[in-house]
């Protein structure tokens, strides 16, 4: 295991943490570790300063026994499938005790979402022990029969110490999804940013997430390995997720804000971050050395420059680059508003350039805020804060 367990206090009510992927955005989220484990990641803005710690598995169920109380209270009212009157949940809230109100929200909230999900948080949940684990998901598969999937975080050093028959316990028991922060697949990246992992620990977990029948998300970050090692970040990430295959390849570009410990490598310029340009290379020289591999690209976050490049691997690879060509055959001004027009939320490709009005709105603002090719990429870097 990663760490010891810290003495973890009494039962104090529901949990929810503060994170969860994109794609969980409808799932019930059910907490049964607290924070990270490892939390030494110089590009992590989460967990910073808090203690790691893993919840008795009798508090997890008293959780999903209060969440599952209030699903079957509130189907008994529903009207249609997914659809409760607003006025109804306000009442059924005002008999609710306080310490039971959060789990009624997240019961509301899944049960909006169509009930066929369910994230375990936090960072790193299958630190736990396999045998508690498989009780907490039976017991999930015992309340609420209908779920479809049953998702996690975890880290490759975790994953790469659990035994076969243990993973393949974990995918019976219900677990079928587990996200992993591959980030890179090169080993300059990892120990420069301390990620606790190498390239070979990165395959051996996610070969064995797979071996289990777990369907396997890896998140890559591009830009993490700065200008200097952007090539051999592209490249040995590539050779990485080649040998892995995994189903999801989700891509996290690297955005440093101040509270992080890269920002102070970064200020002092020890660490220099890639601009746009030298993302979109980089994003394609990835993209251009899977090979073999059936993987599914997904760009689904705001920090990404272009959020259209996704597809299935290899069908879609020319696609994807060529999307990435389009931004990076244009001349500096168009790519100062494209810029500014994606982290306004009007762009999601260069496609999207052709529309007059997002075009003329996103040149407005880049006009307004004094933005130009010379100064875009620190202009640029200071919107990207607010989506961290």
């Amino acid at each position: 295991m990663d760490v010891k367990n810290n003495t973890t206090p009494a039962y104090t009510g529901f949990e929810q943490g503060p994170i969860r992927p994109p794609s969980e955005a409808y799932s019930l989220l059910i907490r049964i570790t607290r924070n990270c484990p490892w939390n030494h990641c110089s590009f992590c803005p989460v967990y910073k300063g808090e203690k790691f710690s893993i919840r008795e598995v009798n508090d997890v169920k008293r959780d999903i026994d209060t969440v599952a109380k209030f699903v079957e209270k509130i189907q008994a009212l529903a009207a249609a499938p997914e659809y409760v009157s607003r006025a109804e949940l306000i009442t059924m809230a005002q008999h609710i005790a306080p310490e039971e109100l959060q789990a009624f929200h997240a019961a509301v909230n899944w049960f909006a979402g169509g009930l066929s999900s369910v994230f375990l948080q936090d960072a790193n949940s299958l630190i736990m022990k396999p045998s508690d684990l498989v009780d907490i998901l039976q017991h999930l598969k015992q309340c609420f029969p209908w779920i479809e999937r049953i998702t996690s975080y975890a880290r490759s050093h975790t994953i790469s110490r659990i035994n076969d028959d243990d993973m393949k316990g974990l995918a019976r028991a219900g677990l079928n999804r587990i996200h992993i922060g591959l980030e890179s697949g090169s080993d300059q990246v990892l120990k420069m940013v301390k990620k606790g992992a190498t390239q070979e620990v990165h395959i051996r977990a996610g070969k064995k997430v797979k071996n289990a029948g777990i369907e396997l998300s890896e998140y890559v970050m591009p830009g993490l390995g700065g200008k200097h090692l952007s090539d051999i970040h592209a490249l040995e990430t590539a050779e990485t997720i080649n040998q892995i295959n995994p189903d999801f390849i989700r891509l996290r570009t690297l955005a440093i804000p101040e509270h992080v410990p890269l920002f102070e490598e970064y200020r002092a310029g020890r660490f220099e971050k890639c601009d746009d340009r030298m993302m979109a290379q980089e994003i394609f020289t990835f993209i251009d050395h899977l090979n073999g591999i059936t993987s599914m690209i997904k760009s689904d976050h705001i920090l990404n420059l272009c959020e259209n490049v996704e597809g299935t691997l290899p069908g879609d690879k020319e696609k994807m680059l060529s999307i990435l060509q389009s931004f990076l055959d244009m001349n500096p001004e168009q790519q100062c508003v494209y810029q500014v027009g994606r982290r306004l939320g009007l762009f999601s490709g260069p496609e999207d350039m052709k529309n007059p009005r997002r075009f003329e709105k996103a040149n407005k603002v880049r006009i307004q805020l004094g933005i130009t090719p010379e100064n875009a990429d620190e202009m640029i870097h200071e919107l990207m804060k607010r989506f961290i």
